[in-house]
């Protein structure tokens, strides 16, 4: 798929507000690629995040996803296919004096493993909110939307929903590794690092990582209570303080540290050899068969119960 092809940044993340409730909603709306967001959109979801920070209307955030799921990670074909030119553009850099670093140096992934720990990329932007984030889980909560999972302050899901990360399986890690240990709990977040499974919502809502599990059919509903309750419990000061009081747990958590130090191991990857010729690697001829396609392969090697694809689930 082209630049030209792809929706809009402001096509895919969608946003709302009602100042009579300080209720804002943010929308991933592209569920025909299972609400993947390019790195524009990325970046246009940082900003929202930052203005609602700032925004005097606003203090409770809703995260959510248009059609069967929140989403299964990000547009990897999006960032595979760009050059440097593209990676300077998504730092932010306008000056076409700057050389990206080259390819082969630790640097090449480095760079952008480093980018990620910031908020203003939109991985973890959700960690400097200053307002009450709540995230609607559903159907897939994968890779990229796994994160938003992670860093919110409450986490709704219906009782159908599978959270993880395919990366698991072809690369081994993710930018937010550090975080899902302390939200999981470490034994559990091993389990699902090692195997790649998925966890089932009742599964993730027994070692704490989400709030309420409900039905499909109630999900927006049960969303809608907590974060109307959120916005009348105390004013958006308080809430800011409280935010304040929770992000200074989390640094003392580590979660920052964690994040930078991801981005140095994803800047490891080159270095990274296969056991066996016949395992899933991230060669050009990987990506050249298409990476969705070599991830389903890959999820017929493993028990249907621990498969991440739905469709893979239902095959014996």
């Amino acid at each position: 798929m082209s630049e030209a092809e792809r929706p809009s940044a402001e096509e895919i993340v969608l946003y709302e507000k009602d100042p009579a409730t300080k209720v804002a909603t943010i929308t991933f709306n592209r569920p025909e690629y299972l609400n993947a967001p390019t790195s524009a959109a990325r970046l246009r979801y940082a900003d929202l995040l930052r203005g609602a920070t700032v925004d005097d209307d606003v203090k409770v955030v809703v995260i959510r996803g248009v059609g069967e799921d929140l989403g299964s990670g990000a547009d990897l074909p999006d960032f595979m296919e760009g050059d440097d030119d593209a990676r300077l553009v998504e730092l932010r850099v306008a000056d076409d004096s700057v050389r990206y670093p080259p390819e082969g140096s630790y640097r090449h992934g480095a760079t952008m493993g480093a980018w990620y720990a910031n908020v203003a990329a939109g991985n973890r932007a959700l960690q400097e909110l200053k307002k009450i984030s709540i995230v609607e889980a559903k159907g897939y909560c994968y890779g990229w939307h796994f994160y938003q999972a992670g860093d919110a302050d409450l986490v709704i899901s219906s009782d159908d929903a599978l959270f993880g990360h395919p990366a698991f399986r072809y690369v081994g890690w993710g930018p937010r590794l550090w975080w899902w240990a302390e939200t999981m709990g470490l034994r559990k977040f091993s389990e699902m690092l090692f195997t790649g499974r998925p966890f089932s919502a009742k599964e993730m809502y027994d070692c704490g990582f989400v709030n309420s599990v409900v039905p499909r059919d109630q999900l927006e509903a049960e969303t809608q209570k907590y974060a109307l309750a959120c916005s009348k419990s105390r004013p958006t000061d308080t809430v800011a303080v409280q935010k304040t009081f929770l992000e200074l747990y989390k640094q003392h958590k580590g979660e920052y540290f964690g994040s930078l130090l991801t981005g140095m191991v994803e800047g490891m990857l080159p270095l990274i050899q296969n056991d066996q010729a016949n395992e899933v690697d991230l060669t050009e001829v990987t990506f050249g068969k298409g990476l969705n396609n070599v991830v389903k392969d890959n999820d017929l090697n493993f028990p249907p119960e621990w498969r991440l694809s739905r469709s893979g689930r239902a095959k014996p």
